[in-house]
Parts: structure tokens; sequence; C-alpha cells
């Protein structure tokens, strides 16, 4: 059955999802699914632990399987000098093998696909097909926005990403999400009209273009849902 919440931001919304993960590991059972995503996408920043303990339990595990797509341990990297994000837009350069007499190698830190990677390809397919098939009705779609480095204003970032205007697309709450490094990620909700917009054409006609391409460096879709 499926369930419902509303206004996650206030604490009646928080207390609703406290209560609902009583006794419980995850939303919708003992493994992580899509219905995590699509709350914990809605949930602005970690719940109380004092107030809300099996939110603030279950909002950590979360956070800690999306993290997990960044393994390793942090030795300390040095950064080159770097193009002008413009022109460094249309391809990423591959990161340098390291050397014992220079420490300034430029790094590129998203460069290896992994599982999360993998399922955000598999993710967007989805939402391709869906396109195509210009059902009617709307899609829910939790999406991560990476920037250049630890140097990218965050502030500015989500700015640009949200100046993207289209009949269909609706921004909704966002977060950040640290992936090491110093590196923070942006993960957003939008709702989309399925035929008016496509994800794919989003990414690729106007998140990672001119002008916005100078904060964003990549997106992937992390979950896509029909409502």
């Amino acid at each position: 059955m499926a369930v419902t919440f509303s206004n996650l931001h206030t604490e009646s919304g928080l207390k609703s999802v406290n209560d609902h993960l009583s006794g419980k590991t995850y939303i919708s059972g003992d493994q992580l699914t899509k219905d995590d995503i699509k709350v914990y996408g809605a949930i602005l920043e970690q719940p109380s632990s004092d107030l809300y303990p099996n939110a603030s339990k279950w909002y950590q595990a979360v956070s800690a399987k999306l993290a997990s797509s960044f393994p390793g341990k942090a030795v300390g990297v040095r950064f080159g000098s770097q193009a002008a994000p413009a022109a460094a837009a249309p391809a990423k350069e591959a990161a340098k093998p390291a050397d014992d007499d220079d420490d300034d190698d430029d790094i590129d830190l998203f460069g290896e696909e992994t599982e999360e990677e993998k399922k955000a390809a598999e993710a967007r397919e989805a939402a391709k097909a869906s396109t195509k098939k210009k059902e009617s009705g709307k899609s829910s779609v939790l999406m991560d926005v990476k920037p250049w480095d630890d140097e990218t204003d965050m502030k500015k970032l989500e700015e640009a990403v949200r100046s993207v205007e289209m009949e269909g697309l609706l921004w909704g709450a966002s977060k950040l999400v640290p992936v090491g490094y110093g590196i923070k990620k942006m993960q957003i909700m939008l709702t989309i009209i399925d035929e008016l917009v496509s994800v794919d054409s989003l990414i690729e006609e106007r998140l990672t273009v001119e002008p916005i391409n100078e904060y964003v460096q990549s997106c992937d879709i992390v979950a896509f849902n029909k409502i």
C-alpha cells in the first residue's frame, strides 16, 4: 500500500516519517528503494536525533548508501591550474598518473564509473524511453548536480540550475551532499510533465552548456518515478 507524506519541511511532516519508521529500517522494506530516495530528497536536512530518532537514523543510513559511491580514504590532493570553465566544459581531462616529481597533476574526481553512476545511467535511459513514448501524466525526478571542484560556488550553482525555465518543469527541494575531497554535490527534486519535458535533453541542452557549465560539471538521474 502506498504511503503518503506531506510538508516534510515542517515538524508535523518529519513526525509522520519518524512514526512510519518505528521498527523499520527503510520506508518500504528491509532494503533501500526509490521510495527512500524520494523521501530523502524532500527532506532539507538531517532530522534531529532527539526529536525524530527513527527518521534521523534512517537519514544517516541513506546518506551512507549514497556516499558509498565514493569509496576510499582521502589522503590529500593538490590541483594544478585549470582552464576557464567555459573552455573546459566540452570535455573533462582524464586523471593523470601520480608522479614522484609532480604533485600538481590535474585530477578528475568523477572520472571512475561507480555502481551508483551505472544505476544513474540506467535511470537516464529509462527516462529517455519514457519521454519517447510520450506517455501522459507527470514524473518525479531526483537529480545529482556535480560541480567542477571544491572552489565552485554552490549557491551560484543552484541559482544557475533553477534559472532554467521550461513549460512542464517545476523545481523542488534541494540539498548539498558531501562526496569527498571537500567537494559537495547538489541533489535536487524536480517534477515534469512527460509530454513536454525530456530529462535527457534538459541535462544535455540546458544544464551542461554555457553559461551554466561555468558551475556544473555533470548531472545524473538518481531516481525517476511516475506520479
